[in-house]
């Protein structure tokens, strides 16, 4: 890839990429255009942009995502109520194809020979970017700079920061910083004392939460309404999907909602320790399962949740524009149209307690649940249910 001459970095202006973007000047002696995406994280673009500048660069892409990101990609997903090895609600993973979306769209605009990304050949994003990138763009350029260069280790890389003048942050510690990732729907961190999985992660990993043990004694109501599987306002109040979900950040984390401590399987192999905080999307999980419950045919929902897995380990692995995930997709979708109606919670320590829900379109029967007499149901009938269905367990030697 020698007569590369513009490449399109992914850059958040963090150690790794601040790093990269120099290293492909000076490797590939090239022009590198840089792209950051504003999905939520609550960054301080402006610096971004300078510390970009510093380096000499011409072209910057900054995009305000954040509606696109939750509407098209977030609440998409959750329709599928999608949990990865039972914890993780994917906050990462589910940013990365918008990403590597919009890296192919400026390089078709600037001309670009090349992509960049600054995941690790060890971890999950290098595949979730470069899936996405063929995607697009079947014959693009893509440089891996962990897989390149003889940067080895994070300490390495602090050293050639220092060495090149490039401007690094300090964590509240004074040390270097962990491996973080941000957005509107989570916060994740790992390194550090995070890579013993005995050893319990100290409270300033966190960063969008308070402790539950610190979190208010009184719990907090709130409700939130769904229309089609989405949530569309909370607390009465209409909103956008992304003020939704920041309204919802802020009430989870108020009540140290959505942490998780997970040792997680990675698709390329080993195991890794992360620590998440997910406060707006733990509440919207637990609301919407709570509206499907009265809304979705039972066989439906059944056959819903028996492939919520696979559709979670596919967004894990990268695969969000495989034929795979929009086939379940439609599946999932068609599963929504009747998801509508209100669910009341109540926020408590870490908790999320349904506590009510209701819908025009429930198929909730008070007069078929009830314990007292009715007169549309005979208890006799369930007799020859069970005899059927016992058939097969009755006829054995």
């Amino acid at each position: 890839m020698n007569n590369i001459k513009k490449v399109v970095l992914a850059y958040s202006g963090g150690l790794d990429t601040s790093v990269i973007l120099k290293w492909l000047k000076e490797t590939y002696n090239c022009e590198v255009v840089t792209f950051t995406a504003d999905l939520g994280q609550d960054e301080d673009f402006n610096s971004v942009q300078l510390k970009a500048e510093q380096q000499g660069t011409k072209e910057i892409f900054i995009e305000d995502l954040k509606e696109e990101f939750v509407s098209d990609y977030v609440f998409p997903m959750f329709r599928a109520n999608p949990l990865y090895e039972g914890y993780y609600l994917l906050g990462t993973s589910i940013a990365r194809p918008l990403i590597a979306k919009k890296q192919i769209e400026i390089a078709n605009k600037v001309n670009a020979d090349a992509v960049s990304h600054g995941a690790t050949g060890k971890g999950n994003d290098q595949i979730r970017f470069e899936l996405g990138y063929y995607y697009h763009k079947s014959d693009i350029k893509i440089i891996s700079p962990w897989r390149e260069w003889d940067l080895t280790s994070r300490t390495s890389l602090v050293e050639y920061a220092d060495k090149h003048g490039i401007e690094i942050a300090k964590d509240k510690r004074g040390e270097q910083p962990f491996s973080i990732d941000e957005n509107i729907l989570h916060s994740s961190a790992e390194g550090k004392v995070l890579e013993d999985p005995n050893q319990e992660a100290p409270e300033y990993v966190y960063s969008r939460s308070v402790s539950p043990y610190d979190a208010p004694d009184k719990p907090e109501e709130l409700s939130i309404e769904f229309k089609s599987g989405d949530a569309c306002s909370v607390n009465n109040l209409t909103m956008s999907p992304f003020e939704i979900l920041k309204k919802l950040n802020k009430l989870g984390g108020k009540h140290g909602v959505g942490r998780i401590d997970l040792v997680e399987n990675r698709y390329i192999g080993m195991k890794s320790r992360g620590v998440y905080e997910t406060p707006g999307g733990t509440i919207l999980y637990h609301a919407h399962r709570a509206i499907e419950s009265l809304t979705l045919d039972k066989e439906a929902a059944h056959m819903k949740d028996s492939a919520s897995p696979k559709y979670a380990e596919l967004i894990y692995n990268g695969y969000w524009f495989s034929p795979e995930r929009d086939m379940l997709q439609s599946m999932i979708d068609q599963s929504q149209k009747n998801v509508e109606g209100t669910v009341n919670l109540k926020l408590y320590k870490g908790n999320v307690i349904v506590t009510g829900r209701q819908s025009d379109k429930s198929l909730y029967n008070p007069d078929l649940a009830t314990f007292e007499s009715d007169n549309i149901y005979s208890q006799k009938d369930s007799e020859g249910f069970i005899k059927l269905n016992a058939l097969r367990l009755r006829d054995k030697k």
